[in-house]
């Protein structure tokens, strides 16, 4: 370790120069400090949302600096869930950012705060903020556990930023004070996006599945990606093998973004870069893999075309032919001469030369020297300002330059070595423990006597599951007030006397589970089981469990051979949804039922949504998917996804639905609204009607849908809508769902005031949804709701319902629609239960409205 450390700290200088003179670079060298502790950041650029004292200003929240009191310190002790407080650095120009370092305040003995957990938020704008996930989907990283010690944590994936922000998180109400670092180099590439189709999956003969998505894209994400950054970017280049990747415990193909051809309309995928200012281009490098065996090769042509600023793209374009490889197998950079453009956004067609194309890492390289350095703003130097400016270069001691890069080579082998070693033994001791886990968990479904639900969503943390609290109050309640109900409660056993035929009969609910006061809403019991696919489905209440007592199933085994993977709509933590086409589905749906775009005299393919079960899903996460299949088989509604057939006698266990042709009603509004003005509004009134038949159905079976959105709204033929539950599980509408402590996923815009406080689900409380989903219909999907406030703004604005003071803060009327309409989503809103419209109220009077217009 001595001559590790002394060979990196006589190398490690020498680095940055090595960069600026063109040097490639990887996430393992680019991770020097870039100002914080060396006070090459001036104060002016660290800022934060509020201070102490001005001792404990933001410019002493400098790793490994006693300057002022020690740290910066936020002016009021940090909440549980409050994001409020952070600490921001502005670092002028883009870097890659690959570590972090967090201290707390130790100020020579006198002071001990610190933050035990922090997240980071980053901007490339200081416009548009995103919150950092690892590659897991994890947002929050354990800080420091005493207030001296540095606690350094490496970001993967790396992030590309100018901003960066440092957000406290506790669990409990607690003074926290912070000193930080950020590590990384000047991102030379200038990239500031990049929009491409959305990654495809591959299905190889052996049946496995190969997902081929950018799955840490930052930007928006759909049938395309737009306004963002992602695995092309990340550093990290694919392996020769695109089934095997560099992270543990991810899915196979992670490390490549990937295309078919025959899903292209003219034989090439287009992919558009933006850059932060308008530069001399010299070449492009795109790292492709060249498994031919398996059908993937290396593009044959790329096309690229040129725009400077706002302009019109240029008509000739940059031109490259390249000379295939059929011998060697091998992933590799293609480099591809851009022949000093000058441009601020470049346009790419890359030519499919197999039936597949693989991209890991796509990098520039762009002539300083030639830069326009009038359009250059001043806030972004070309020289970054993290740097010793009087740091020279010995040209003439060649032999200590290479002396070095081979040390710090050894030394990272070494390190690789050592990180493989305990992956191994790691991976071997989950191993061993999830056997223990699935042989001792029993499976068995009790009703319970007060209001409870099962949540299967947890996070894969042993941290996170030993916690149990969820809400901390936030807010003064008043005296009629009563503790939240916890996300996951032990359910309690039966008394003597109440009677229990487990899943053979069915079950009498206790007569104090009914609330007093509520004539039209049977607020019975519920036991919620939650999809496996992270769907919400539907919650099923004690008087209705009846249901699952029959022991067939009314839907058939469907052929699985017969299905035709499209592409992933979504993905939860045991479960997949995958759009389908099938053939043949007539055979396996009754008379009673036309399926979405089948012609019954015809064999043309459908597109169906299939639902299935991860083969690493647990023994509880297999019998909630079985206790689904039992439920949505005898949903009969025209306005009610069906359930059309299984595949349940071998693995994985799969769920066959429909899916409608036009997608989620979410989309279909925002990218396909009606024309003209009146076909707007009788469309709407007609789309609402059938979302309120489909809850009326489900109401008179007191199920309760706990997630009721346009998001969760299929739109077929005509204007046809069938309430669905895929909402969740698709990367689309991940910002639609607030994570309570890294545990619980709710939507929390879509949610009453008792659900969010009370933890109580009803049809009440989907009657409150249905009044943020009309809102959403009518302003044509446009914005999310309440879309000015904050997550943590939206829970205080619920706690302004509860107290009904007249501070309590409605989505306003949107421009189409009427003045009745918006007078039934606010009575949708109303505090109490008792005084909201029944589903059968809401259908009639739609129904009335539509025919009085």
């Amino acid at each position: 370790p001595g001559v590790c450390k002394q060979t990196l700290e006589h190398c490690l200088p020498l680095l940055p120069a090595l960069l600026q003179a063109g040097l490639a670079f990887t996430c393992a060298v680019c991770r020097y400090p870039l100002g914080m502790s060396g006070g090459h950041i001036p104060d002016e650029d660290i800022s934060a949302s509020s201070q102490w004292s001005e001792s404990t200003a933001a410019k002493y929240g400098r790793l490994d600096s006693e300057d002022g009191d020690g740290a910066w310190c936020p002016e009021v002790p940090v909440e549980p869930d409050d994001l409020k407080e952070f600490l921001q650095i502005d670092l002028r120009a883009l870097h890659f950012i690959t570590l972090v370092g967090t201290q707390g305040r130790h100020a020579g003995g006198h002071g001990n705060e610190f933050a035990p957990k922090y997240k980071i938020n980053y901007s490339r704008d200081g416009t548009r903020w995103i919150s950092w996930r690892n590659r897991h989907g994890k947002q929050v990283l354990d800080g420091n556990s005493n207030p001296y010690d540095i606690v350094l944590k490496d970001l993967e994936p790396p992030l590309i930023a100018r901003f960066i922000r440092f957000i406290p998180v506790t669990d409990h109400s607690m003074n926290v004070c912070l000193r930080v670092e950020v590590y990384g180099c000047v991102w030379l590439d200038g990239l500031v996006s990049y929009n491409a189709p959305a990654g495809q999956q591959l299905i190889l003969p052996g049946g496995t599945v190969i997902y081929l998505n950018d799955s840490v894209y930052d930007g928006a994400f759909g049938y395309s990606m737009t306004e963002g950054l992602g695995q092309l970017t990340d550093g990290v280049s694919g392996l020769d093998d695109f089934t095997q990747t560099h992270e543990y415990h991810v899915w196979p193909g992670y490390d490549y973004v990937g295309w078919r051809n025959e899903s292209t309309a003219g034989g090439y995928v287009e992919i558009t870069f933006e850059f932060d200012r308008i530069r001399n281009f010299t070449a492009m490098k795109v790292h492709c893999n060249n498994m031919f065996a398996k059908g993937v090769k290396i593009f044959k042509e790329v096309q690229c075309y040129f725009r400077a600023d706002a302009s019109e793209w240029e008509p000739t374009a940059v031109s490259s032919v390249l000379v295939l490889d059929d011998v060697n197998p091998s992933a590799r950079f293609v480099t591809v001469p851009l022949l000093h453009r000058m441009a601020s956004a470049i346009k790419c067609q890359y030519y499919f030369a197999d039936a597949w194309m693989m991209f890991s890492e796509i990098t520039f390289q762009s002539d300083a020297a030639m830069y326009n350095n009038s359009l250059v703003p001043p806030e972004a130097p070309i020289v970054p300002t993290t740097y010793d400016p009087t740091l020279k270069v010995d040209d003439s001691n060649t032999r200590i330059l290479i002396g070095c890069l081979v040390a710090i080579i050894f030394i990272l082998v070494a390190i690789i070595v050592i990180i493989l070693w305990r992956q191994f033994w790691q991976k071997m001791l989950e191993k061993a423990s999830r056997r223990m886990l699935d042989d001792e968990m029993t499976v068995s479904l009790s009703l319970p006597s007060e209001s409870s639900m099962f949540n299967h969503n947890r996070s894969s943390s042993s941290s996170e599951q030993e916690s149990s609290t969820t809400y901390d109050r936030i807010f003064p309640l008043g005296p009629d007030y009563q503790e939240p109900s916890r996300l996951i409660r032990k359910l309690p056993e039966f008394t003597p006397g109440e009677e229990d035929t487990g899943c053979s009969g069915p079950v009498k609910p206790s007569q104090a589970s009914v609330p007093e006061g509520v004539p039209h809403y049977a607020e019975a019991d519920i036991v919620n089981l939650q999809g496996v696919t992270g769907g919400n489905t539907y919650s099923v209440p004690a008087l209705t469990m009846d249901l699952l007592s029959g022991k067939d199933v009314a839907v058939e085994e469907f052929p699985r051979k017969l299905l035709t993977f499209k592409e992933k709509l979504g993905e939860g933590q045991f479960g997949e949804v995958h759009l389908c086409e099938v053939e043949g589905m007539d055979k396996f749906t009754g008379k009673d039922f036309a399926l979405e775009g089948l012609d019954a005299s015809s064999n043309c393919p459908v597109l169906v949504a299939v639902k299935m079960l991860r083969a690493d899903a647990n023994k509880n996460a297999r019998n909630d998917f079985l206790k689904e299949i039992k439920i949505m088989s005898r949903l009969k509604d025209p306005n009610i996804i069906r359930l059309l057939a299984v595949c349940i006698t071998d693995d994985p266990l799969c769920m066959i639905t429909e899916y409608m042709e036009n997608g989620d009603l979410n989309q279909f509004l925002s990218r396909h609204p009606p024309l003209s003005p009146p076909a707007t509004y009788r469309d709407l009134q007609f789309m609402a009607t059938q979302i309120a038949s489909g809850m009326k159905y489900l109401s008179s079976l007191n199920f309760v849908h706990r997630d009721l959105a346009t998001r969760n709204c299929l739109v077929g033929k005509q204007y046809t809508i069938k309430i669905a539950d895929f909402g969740m599980s698709r990367n689309l509408y991940s910002g639609d769902y607030y994570r309570i402590q890294g545990r619980a996923v709710l939507p929390i815009r879509w949610m009453s005031w008792e659900s969010i406080l009370l933890g109580k689900f009803t049809t009440a409380s989907d009657v409150w949804a249905f009044g943020v989903t009309l809102w959403e219909t009518f302003t044509l999907c446009q914005e999310q709701p309440y879309s000015q406030f904050s997550d943590e703004q939206v829970i205080e604005n619920t706690g302004e319902f509860f107290r009904d003071q007249g501070r309590q803060t409605y989505l306003p009327q949107p421009a189409l629609c009427p003045d009745s309409v918006y007078k039934l989503m606010l009575s949708c809103w109303r505090r109490d239960t008792k005084d909201r419209p029944s589903f059968q109220d809401i259908h009639r009077l739609l129904q009335e409205s539509a025919s009085e217009e």
